[in-house]
């Protein structure tokens, strides 16, 4: 299963890095779905003058129009970076089975930083969560984006 996540999260770098070109944070992220890729997407907050247009926001918006439903039981979401609270909160909404991300987020993060959202006691829906798989190439992206930056 390890492969497979890493052939996955080696796409989010891809769409990671279409996002730095078009001076957006580097952030990909894509919904797996029996095997398939059945949306991806990059950041796109500045491009689009939208602050929800995350990677996973869009991925999940995508993803649920293509199955017509705004449920995603079944699937899985792949981030190349850990997702934010609000990310989060979709994805849990979204009733996805599982996500899987690249590089921590510490300042940010909402999977495995300070708030460890998809540990509350209170949520109805359990969500497998997998993380670090290809953090250091993940995190190598967003400092260098950053470096550039200043």
């Amino acid at each position: 299963m390890h492969q497979q996540h890493e052939f996955y999260i080696k796409r989010c770098i891809e769409l990671a890095a279409r996002a730095a070109l078009n001076q957006e944070v580097p952030v990909g992220a894509l919904i797996v779905r029996d095997g398939e890729i059945i949306a991806e997407a990059e950041n796109q907050p500045i491009s689009s003058c939208d602050p929800t247009a995350h990677a996973e926001i869009c991925c999940i918006r995508q993803a649920a129009s293509v199955v017509s439903n705004y449920r995603l039981n079944g699937c899985t979401l792949y981030s190349s970076i850990e997702p934010c609270l609000m990310c989060a909160g979709a994805v849990m909404h979204a009733r996805l089975d599982a996500i899987v991300y690249g590089a921590p987020e510490p300042r940010g993060g909402a999977v495995s930083g300070g708030v460890n959202y998809f540990q509350a006691l209170s949520h109805l829906h359990k969500i497998d969560v997998y993380g670090e798989v290809l953090a250091s190439e993940c995190r190598e992206l967003i400092q260098q984006f950053f470096r550039s930056r200043r």
